[in-house]
């Protein structure tokens, strides 16, 4: 997506009416709001009346709101997986941007302009735009007003997906509702000897793996930004909350074990937070957009069925999303040195096995995730029964304790 130029504004800003082949006013492909009750963030809000979700909820009466008099200011939708993004509409409330840009990423954080304007005037933008991506980003860097900016919706339209990514059986997707939950569980198995993963929201403490504090339904570390991250979320999604003025701190011990600024009191807030939906519903977001979404995108760009997503998402909570040899990336390119994955016409199971075997030998070199029992008694045993799509009853073991989650 690097060096897609911005749309001429008279091109991006013409009447959608007649513009697709198939003579109609919407683009092929694009007759649903790919933004809608999509998760959201944002550079700040107004108040916890003005959150970034209420511009994605399809209700023309709320919106999101940025704090008053500061430039600039953004909001960016998460739309779950590699999209070819072609029409984005903006429902500005008074309080509109004169200088925009709209950006399309697909990590969140290499952005790539697919529109831009310094004249704007309000009301509804209907932009035919052309770029691809998995997050969608509205810039404002002039306002209008004294104010903020403000957006009543944010739409979002185009082909999710990518037409090279093989297709994947139906009943073998991890983001069926019900395999996902299966997925949740057979995570708290390993992380939190409990197959009651919502219990983990309060969770929080020092393991001593040199990662600082690790807390909620994936473990989100102090050391390593995705706690940090977490916080932010949950802050532009409700500003006056319990952890909110711990960001300076967190932000200090990014990268290090320390409890510097953060102490008994963090986890005391920690706790008083995790009572708040609207803090559960960051915690959703965050393990979303991390790691769920991008292990399971990967998994099924490589033709894997439920079990191998589960894999991978598996692997990216434990490992992390980087590229390093013992990080989510590394433990794919080596197991793609040794089998090919069905994308590249290779055996499924010879794939899977080849990837475990990556990934065990990433958990031997680390004391804390020596035992590799999460792999061996839990993963491979589904593997060698064959059940690929991970359908219940499923039995295994981890830590030598006994699980089951029947049909």
């Amino acid at each position: 997506m690097h060096g897609l130029p911005a749309l001429g504004e008279a091109a991006s800003r013409q009447p959608l009416t007649d513009i697709w082949d198939d003579g109609g006013t919407t683009p092929p492909g694009s007759s649903d709001d790919l933004a809608l009750n999509r998760p959201t963030k944002t550079s700040s809000t107004e108040s916890t009346s003005y959150p970034g979700a209420k511009a994605v909820d399809g209700d023309p009466a709320t919106r999101w709101a940025s704090k008053e008099g500061s430039d600039p200011q953004w909001i960016q939708v998460d739309l779950g997986a590699d999209t070819d993004i072609n029409r984005v509409k903006l429902t500005w409330e008074d309080a509109y941007a004169k200088a925009y840009t709209v950006q399309t990423s697909k990590d969140g954080s290499s952005w790539s302009t697919v529109y831009s304007t310094t004249s704007g005037d309000g009301g509804t933008d209907d932009l035919t735009v052309s770029g691809k991506g998995r997050y969608v980003r509205v810039n404002g860097t002039k306002r209008a007003t004294s104010y903020g900016y403000s957006l009543y919706g944010f739409e979002v339209y185009g082909k999710a997906g990518s037409a090279t990514t093989p297709p994947v059986e139906s009943g073998a997707d991890l983001t069926d509702p019900a395999k996902k939950e299966i997925a949740m569980e057979l995570v708290s198995s390993a992380e939190n000897s409990s197959l009651d993963w919502k219990a983990q929201y309060t969770y929080i403490e020092d393991i001593d793996d040199g990662r600082g504090y690790t807390g909620g339904i994936v473990g989100f570390c102090s050391g390593t930004g995705d706690m940090l991250d977490l916080v932010e979320h949950y802050t532009d999604l409700k500003p006056d909350n319990a952890l909110a003025k711990y960001l300076p701190a967190l932000r200090k011990v990014n990268g290090s074990d320390s409890h510097s600024g953060l102490g008994s009191a963090f986890v005391s807030a920690w706790h008083t937070a995790a009572k708040d939906a609207v803090f559960r519903q960051a915690q959703d977001d965050e393990r979303d957009r991390v790691y769920f979404g991008p292990a399971v995108q990967q998994a099924k760009a490589d033709g894997l069925q439920a079990l191998g997503q589960f894999a991978y998402y598996d692997a990216i909570v434990m490992h992390g999303p980087g590229d390093d040899a013992t990080s989510f990336g590394g433990i794919r390119a080596t197991a793609l040195r040794h089998a090919k994955p069905p994308s590249q016409g290779g055996d499924e199971t010879a794939y899977l096995n080849a990837f475990l075997d990556a990934r065990v030998a990433a958990m031997k070199t680390e004391e804390a995730h020596s035992d590799t029992s999460r792999v061996d008694t839990e993963q491979r045993v589904f593997l060698k029964a064959g059940n690929l799509r991970l359908n219940p009853p499923l039995k295994w073991k981890v830590y030598g304790d006994p699980y089951e989650i029947d049909g």
